[in-house]
């Protein structure tokens, strides 16, 4: 008797190592508080995949760039150092020439055309895209339309006239504000606020939360509503990673993103609107409607050049266009 009872737990024992074996713990590094919208939604991904695998697959997040910046996130991704990522198409188009197309400068007519793009065949198109170089991307996220934010309007290209503007370290966001006359300075995001206080730079642009998560508001109280681009951020997943994982667990982690980026959508309407209202309201920040027409046609050269690099950019900044009329 006491052999058999030995020998069931011995059993019992190696079946919940199997079991240990099989969960896996995925580390996602980002660099928004956990307040953000793009965070929330990246934990609704988390907590859907853990339902979904019966708790085989959890992701781990870590806010706030503890792993470290978008950059050297995406590098530990690719040499299969660190499981996921949030970084976004700017800085992606240095790994991955499909982003490009995403990162121009009004290739979205509205908001609808932006979601019909990253919801259907194209996005999935670009996601796959890096899949023989070390990563493949899993979902995109909208931080709705960036403009440019400093302390004076920039209500036409001529207000950037030697200003010296921080950009993403991307060849898109650089070529643009050269187009519109300013100075491009590649600056990383957490180093942004004391740069913008120091002079270091004299604007920058992004999205309306901004001005509130990241607290830039503080030290750049005019908002100028040109957006000129809709760049989204993009989760993404190693190679190793990717490939540990069995068919079902793949196509959970699928439903789990699609899922969350559906939602993340309506919230991000939300959030965007309540940051300009805090921005106003609390940081003396002053929004400015802006005549968009002088922007889009100072960097119309844009989408030629960009085109030309390669048949793969010219078809999807072609499929993109036409999508804005189905």
């Amino acid at each position: 008797m006491k052999s058999v009872l030995t020998a069931a737990l011995a059993t019992t024992a190696l079946v919940a190592a199997a079991a240990s074996a099989d969960a896996r713990t995925l580390r996602l590094n980002h660099n928004n508080p956990p307040d953000h919208p793009v965070h929330l939604a990246m934990q609704q991904m988390a907590d859907r995949v853990e339902e979904l695998t019966d708790g085989d697959i959890k992701i781990q997040i870590f806010p706030n760039g503890q792993l470290g910046t978008q950059r050297e996130s995406m590098e530990l991704v690719q040499n299969c150092a660190l499981d996921m990522a949030r970084s976004n198409a700017s800085e992606l188009e240095a790994f991955e020439e499909s982003y490009s197309a995403l990162n121009l400068p009004y290739i979205f007519q509205s908001e609808e055309h932006f979601e019909k793009v990253v919801m259907g065949d194209i996005g999935a198109d670009i996601l796959a895209s890096s899949a023989e170089k070390g990563f493949r991307g899993v979902a995109f996220y909208t931080e709705g339309a960036r403009s440019f934010y400093a302390n004076k309007p920039i209500l036409s290209p001529a207000d950037l006239g030697g200003v010296k503007v921080r950009v993403q370290p991307s060849p898109s966001a650089i070529r643009m504000v050269e187009l519109l006359g300013g100075s491009p300075t590649p600056i990383s995001w957490g180093e942004l606020y004391s740069a913008l206080q120091q002079g270091v730079v004299d604007a920058a642009e992004n999205n309306p939360t901004a001005l509130t998560t990241a607290r830039h508001g503080e030290v750049a109280k005019h908002f100028s509503l040109d957006e000129h681009t809709m760049i989204p951020s993009v989760v993404v997943i190693s190679s190793c990673a990717w490939d540990r994982m069995s068919p079902e667990e793949q196509e959970a982690l699928h439903t789990a993103a699609l899922e969350s980026m559906e939602d993340q959508f309506e919230a991000w309407k939300v959030a965007s609107d309540a940051a300009i209202e805090e921005a106003k309201a609390e940081m003396g920040v002053e929004i400015h409607e802006v005549d968009k027409a002088p922007f889009s046609e100072a960097v119309a050269p844009m989408i030629e050049e960009v085109a030309a690099r390669s048949d793969n950019l010219r078809d999807l900044i072609e499929r993109i266009q036409a999508a804005a009329e189905e």
